[in-house]
């Protein structure tokens, strides 16, 4: 097992990463101060671990109690999350309980942001079921749901008291599912480790093929970046903004589309290709290093283009109302190379135009 851990001072925490974890009574109780718990999952995770958590948990001295959410990020909203109040109240959870979310980035997002707000704030654990989940919206704090407006407009941050990754869960996880979480895995090489970035192209066959081994490396690689950035900038001043790559035209595709025509990952994918266009075109990457990064997305079957029926007024409209806007200016996470990016500003619509109908 790898033991990482976000610096937060009185709120730093764990983030465990190994197999059967969540067979793991002592370490899973570890971090929950109370007796009671709500544990959060969905429709279809729940039929695959919700009774072995329940058992785990229960063997700590917890009594839980579960609620369990439709799946999908077209669930992601206020009507949703009210139902996990709705079971708080009913059974009558205090400001003692801790909160466990067992799924992918849109579980953990609504069951921390209920966190946050339940009696003004109770404990809660995060149990990432998919690779998008485990590698980067598990960790960090930032909680939300979506708007018919926007994507991600209404959260806080908030952290967990602790992170458990069990790879064992992206045994059932689909193909496109985990294809989707590569993308956030990308893009950690992408900005931040170009010997990263190398690594997963020289190991595709492996992580591919689940090799506990190789996933145990590359989650580990990814997570403690962003724990090492958070620790940094936590509620995203300054250097967090960079962990936003790809995902200002990402959004723009998921609202446009509806919330779940897309995955997560999939428009992430397509916004990095098009983020890289514009960096092509401002001269910050050249054309061999523009066709590597369409490249390793190819490599690991994610999507280089936008959606055909998508045109450039869309984007613009959607990207109008992005949180990464500052002063009514577009901000633009671009690589600088592979390895680096920046957050750019004042970029002509004319040259985003060419990048997003061109790249």
């Amino acid at each position: 097992m790898k033991l990482l851990n976000v610096k937060l001072a009185e709120r730093s925490y764990p983030i465990y990463i190994g197999q059967d974890l969540l067979n793991d009574s002592e370490l899973m109780c570890k971090h929950i101060t109370g007796n009671k718990v709500m544990l959060i999952s969905n429709d279809v995770v729940s039929p695959l671990y919700l009774d072995k958590v329940i058992a785990t948990l229960s063997s700590g001295g917890k009594t839980v109690d579960t609620t369990i959410l439709p799946d999908g990020e077209v669930h992601k909203n206020l009507t949703t999350l009210n139902l996990i109040f709705d079971e708080l109240l009913a059974n009558k959870h205090g400001r003692d309980t801790s909160i466990v979310a067992l799924g992918g980035g849109v579980i953990g997002d609504m069951a921390g942001f209920a966190a946050s707000c339940y009696q003004r704030g109770v404990e809660f654990i995060q149990i990432p079921t998919t690779l998008l989940s485990q590698v980067d919206s598990s960790v960090g704090g930032k909680t939300a749901v979506n708007h018919p407006l926007g994507k991600n407009m209404i959260g806080a941050f908030y952290q967990p008291n602790a992170v458990y990754i069990d790879i064992n869960c992206l045994n059932t996880l689909p193909a496109k599912e985990f294809a989707a979480g590569m993308a956030e895995v990308i893009k950690y090489g992408i900005i931040w480790d170009k010997e990263f970035y190398e690594w997963l192209k020289v190991n595709q066959s492996l992580i591919k093929t689940l090799d506990p081994a190789t996933l145990i490396s590359m989650i580990e690689t990814c997570c403690a970046v962003k724990a090492d950035v958070v620790s940094q900038d936590e509620k995203e001043h300054g250097v967090r903004a960079l962990l936003n790559l790809g995902h200002t035209f990402g959004h723009a595709i998921e609202s446009e589309q509806g919330y779940g025509v897309w995955l997560h990952g999939e428009a992430v994918a397509a916004g990095t290709v098009i983020a890289a266009k514009t960096a092509q075109l401002l001269g910050h990457i050249n054309d061999d290093e523009f066709d590597d990064i369409k490249s390793i997305f190819r490599l690991f079957d994610l999507p280089i283009s936008k959606p055909d029926s998508m045109p450039f007024e869309a984007f613009i409209e959607h990207m109008a109302v992005d949180k990464k806007v500052l002063a009514g200016k577009l901000r633009f996470i671009l690589p600088i190379g592979i390895g680096h990016a920046q957050v750019i500003t004042g970029i002509e619509n004319n040259m985003l135009k060419h990048a997003i109908e061109n790249h």
